[in-house]
């Protein structure tokens, strides 16, 4: 429910969003050549955490620069600034900061 909400309001913004539900098929998108400017995960995900799903995404050359988010309810900030996030939110209280911090990472 979170996460289609945040899609809604990313693309509410102009952004495309894709969307997956599972950290499994997030690995292997990340490791296609397809272009993705962010990475916004939770570190509650089905089959690979968001964890992995960070550590993953700097273990390759196109994706160390790319922006990543970690949105989770789950105490982890200080494993997720060691895995490489750029950016911490807690869920549910730091929602409405999606927009402002997806933003600045994009134009910085």
């Amino acid at each position: 429910m979170i996460a289609q909400a945040i899609k809604e309001t990313l693309e509410a913004e102009g952004w495309r969003v894709s969307h997956c539900g599972d950290g499994a098929v997030a690995v292997l998108r990340l490791a296609s050549e397809a272009s993705y400017s962010l990475l916004l995960c939770d570190n509650q995900l089905p089959s690979v955490s968001g964890l992995e799903l960070v550590r993953y995404a700097r273990t390759l050359p196109r994706r160390r620069a790319m922006p990543i988010i970690m949105f989770s309810a789950s105490e982890c900030s200080r494993e997720a600034r060691q895995a490489g996030v750029n950016e911490f939110l807690r869920k549910p209280q730091d929602i409405g900061k999606i927009v402002e911090t997806v933003t600045r990472l994009l134009i910085s």
